[in-house]
Order: structure tokens, then C-alpha cells, then sequence
């Protein structure tokens, strides 16, 4: 028998840890090489982890909502293509390892038991602050909204990897302290002559706050959102939090400022009108403006690289590689942006191949963390919404962004030899939003209106 550890994958660049969402595989099940086995989330996308080696799933070593590093242990499996569990040790395995080996039913049951136990006791603290232990963003973000301060945080025991705390710690902390105010308000029944010796002792041995009745280590409950009987209280799902998180984020980190351009862009709709019905006959897929949009932007960077940077502390970082991030709404309403690697390299047929690949694979949920990592410039099409324009938030660490908006007819000055004429041309607005800590308004303005110089001078004899 061979046993076989299955370790937490890296997942793409600066990528180091991730989240189980979901085992989808269970313990002696048989798996098949690179067969799916679980589901995790990382701070840039979620996806599935396959198997490396063929075998029996023995033992899963970490549960749904666990942050895990990558690298460490997730899961055993034998890999001699038999379950080596036989006999008494289904029994054996239960006993040494509930945690690991328990049915759905049983994990059901010992979460129901979990907040009877806690009401029955104080609230579970170290003796000690557990002071410089590291945190996953998950653990940070729970106590966050749970008006839990990095002090208290400290005082949190945890059962991961040396003391780390899980997400099954923070809120299983987070439920005793719910019911730890019944037993407050207990106490606090005393007479004041009564209660001041008591929290004289207690400043020095727990904190400071405890001495003044306004701030107790409890704090007060939140007050109810105003609802009323026909609204809905939908709660957001993971990426909706995390977009919400990065998008507060980038706005508190960049001071934001957006140029605007508009573009005749007739020629560009002239030719793809000649091209498309080609193009779709012959590769079989549809050619949109987006690649149009993003080799017009990648000649820009070019001119001016200095937009094609990132900060890092007092350091300006400009990048080699010009990698156009694009945005794409996903089915459940949350926007994700997946790049194009060396999109200067790739020429219009090849722009056109990558952005319908990740626009299919996103909306699929296949996008992999690399997909969406290494980014250098963002650009998003909000005309495909039938907006004219729009002022998009900077994905960090970049320092800016282009929103192309809706083309539109209008009528228009004609310049001609034989003098002005007035005539139908299609236009659009070009928003360019950036960085104003080190993108100035002549080069965030030059830039834009560069753009919209390639995509007015489009040559209408290009092939694809």
C-alpha cells in the first residue's frame, strides 16, 4: 500500500493560501488522475483542485471553510487503487479522527451542539495575547464585521497550524460572545459599591476598557436595518464581498481622476461590418470591437510606458510586459478580469482568439488564478451595457483604467477638399481613469487621446 499526501496546489502568482469551499469527493471514494477532488477559493478566483495520482480517498485532512497554505497537507491518498479501510477500521478511523471522517449528518450535528456548549460557558480566551500570529484575510474580514478589534483578536484561541485561527474558531468566538451578555448583565446587578473593587482588579489584569462601563469587552449589538415587511435582505455571496472589499480599497489608496475623449470611430465599424460575417463563417466565432479596443490600447502603452506601471510603497515598478486585463460580467451579476498576457505580441486574429476564450471560460467558471494574475492595465467595455460612459475604480496595483463606452451615430462636420459637408459618423466616449499619485493629468489625458488617434486612423484595408 502506498499512501500519497495531497498538498494545497499554488494557484498563481503571490498566491498563499486558499479556502475549501467544498470536498467533492468523499473519504474511500475512488479517484482517477486528475479527476476533480475539492473546490478552493482564493483571494482572485475560485476553482477546482484535481488529483495528482490515481487512487482511494483515505483521509481528508482539512474541512469546508478551513484556510489552508499552499503546500500544506489537504488530504491522504492511497494510491494502490483498492480502500484500504476493511473491518473494524471504519470504526478505528471515526474514533481517532471525528473531525476528518465524519459523515455530513454527524458535522450537521456537532455544529448544532457546538453554541449550546458555549452558552453554557464564558467566552473561551488565551491566557496570553497570541501577539504576531498570522491571520487569513477570511478570519480578518469575520472580525471586521463582527466589531471584533486586532486586541480582542489576539486573545482568540485557534486550533490550525501553530495556533492559527480557522474560520470554525472565529466563528464558533464570535457565537460565545453573543451569548456571553446574558451572564454580563448578571453580574452587572451588583451594586456599584459592589462592582467598583471588581473592576479596579480587572483593569489590571484584562484591559483598560473594562473599567469604563461605556466599553465593556462586549460590545453593544448592532442596530437593526430599517425593513420593511415587502424588502429582502440578501446577503452578499463571496466574490460580491470581496469585490466590495478591493473596490473601498482602491479608492482609499488612489486618488482617482478621470479624463474623457470622444472618437470618431467609423472607420473601425466600416470594417468589422465587412469582416464579421467572414470571420464567424471561417473560425467559427464572433469578432467584436473588444480586440479592436485592446490592440489600439496596447500600441498606446507603448508610446507612453509610464502608464504601464504599478506602486509599490515609494517605489514606482514599470513593467516589461503589457498584460490588458478585461472585464467580464459573470452570470450571477459579479464582474471578473481575467488579462492577456504580452497583448502587444499578439496580432488582431490572435486578440480576437484569446479575449473570446476568456470571455467563454469566465462566464463557465473555468478561469484559472493565473488567468486572472499579472495584470498590468485594465480595460472595460461599458457600451456593451448600452452605456455612453463611465468612470471605472482602478484594479490594484495598477494605476489606471480605460472604460470604452457605446458607439453612437451622430451627425458631424466632414472636412473635404471641396470644402465642410455635415454627415452620419458613428462616435464613442473613451474614460480613462487613473492613479493622480503618479499619473499626472498630461500623461493620463495624452494617453487616452492617443488611444482614440489609433482607433480614429484605423487602416480599413487591415486583414484578419
Amino acid at each position: 500500500m502506498a499512501l500519497v499526501e495531497m498538498v494545497m496546489p499554488k494557484m498563481g502568482e503571490s498566491i498563499m493560501e486558499g479556502t475549501v469551499l467544498k470536498w467533492l469527493k468523499n473519504v474511500g471514494d475512488t479517484i482517477e488522475e486528475d479527476e476533480s477532488v475539492l473546490e478552493v477559493a482564493t483571494d482572485k478566483v475560485d476553482t477546482e483542485v484535481p488529483a495528482l495520482e490515481a487512487g482511494v480517498l483515505k483521509e481528508i485532512l482539512v474541512q469546508e471553510g478551513d484556510v489552508v497554505a499552499v503546500g500544506a497537507p489537504i488530504a491522504i491518498i492511497s494510491t494502490n487503487g483498492e480502500d484500504t479501510t476493511s473491518g473494524d477500521a471504519p470504526a478505528a478511523a471515526s474514533a481517532e479522527a471525528p473531525a476528518t471522517d465524519a459523515s455530513p449528518a454527524q458535522e450537521a450535528s456537532t455544529q448544532e451542539q457546538a453554541p449550546a456548549a458555549t452558552e453554557a460557558s464564558d467566552v473561551a480566551k488565551l491566557d496570553q495575547p497570541a501577539s504576531g500570529r498570522f491571520y487569513s484575510p477570511l478570519v480578518l474580514n469575520i472580525a471586521r464585521e463582527e466589531g471584533i478589534s486586532m486586541q480582542e483578536l489576539e486573545y482568540v484561541p485557534g486550533t490550525g497550524s501553530e495556533g492559527r485561527v480557522s474560520k470554525k474558531d472565529i466563528l464558533a468566538y464570535v457565537e460565545s460572545r453573543k451569548n456571553a451578555p446574558q451572564q454580563t448583565s448578571a453580574q452587572q446587578t451588583a451594586t456599584p459599591q459592589q462592582a467598583q473593587p471588581q473592576t479596579q482588579a480587572s483593569t489590571a489584569s484584562v484591559s483598560a476598557p473594562a473599567a469604563q462601563p461605556q466599553a465593556t469587552p462586549v460590545p453593544a449589538a448592532k442596530p437593526a436595518a430599517s425593513v420593511s415587511g415587502g424588502d429582502e435582505i440578501i446577503e452578499m455571496d463571496r466574490m460580491r464581498k470581496m469585490i466590495a472589499d478591493r473596490m473601498v480599497e482602491s479608492k482609499r489608496i488612489s486618488p482617482h481622476v478621470t479624463s474623457f475623449v470622444e472618437a470618431d470611430v467609423t472607420n473601425l465599424v466600416n470594417w468589422r461590418n465587412k469582416w464579421k460575417d467572414v470571420y464567424k463563417k471561417r473560425e467559427g466565432e464572433s469578432l467584436t470591437f473588444t480586440p479592436l479596443f485592446i490592440d489600439a490600447i496596447a500600441k498606446a502603452i507603448k508610446d507612453y510606458p509610464m502608464i504601464n506601471v504599478s506602486v509599490e510603497g515609494n517605489n514606482i515598478i514599470r513593467h516589461k510586459d503589457i498584460n490588458i486585463g478585461m472585464a467580464v460580467a459573470l452570470p450571477s451579476g459579479n464582474l471578473i478580469v481575467p488579462n492577456i498576457k504580452n497583448a502587444d505580441q499578439l496580432n488582431l486574429n490572435g486578440l480576437t482568439k484569446k479575449v473570446n476564450d476568456l470571455a467563454n471560460r469566465g462566464r463557465n467558471n473555468k478561469l484559472t488564478p493565473d488567468d486572472l494574475s499579472g495584470g498590468t492595465y485594465t480595460v472595460s467595455n461599458v457600451g456593451s451595457f448600452g452605456n455612453v460612459m463611465g468612470t471605472p475604480i482602478i484594479m490594484q496595483p495598477q494605476v489606471a483604467i480605460m472604460a470604452v463606452g457605446a458607439i453612437k451615430k451622430k451627425p458631424a462636420v466632414i472636412e473635404t477638399p471641396e470644402g465642410d459637408l455635415i454627415g452620419v459618423r458613428h462616435f464613442m466616449f473613451l474614460s480613462h481613469s487613473y492613479d493622480h499619485r503618479v499619473v499626472d493629468g498630461s500623461l493620463g489625458g495624452m494617453f487616452v487621446r492617443r488611444v482614440a488617434d489609433y482607433l480614429e486612423n484605423f487602416d480599413p484595408n487591415t486583414t484578419i
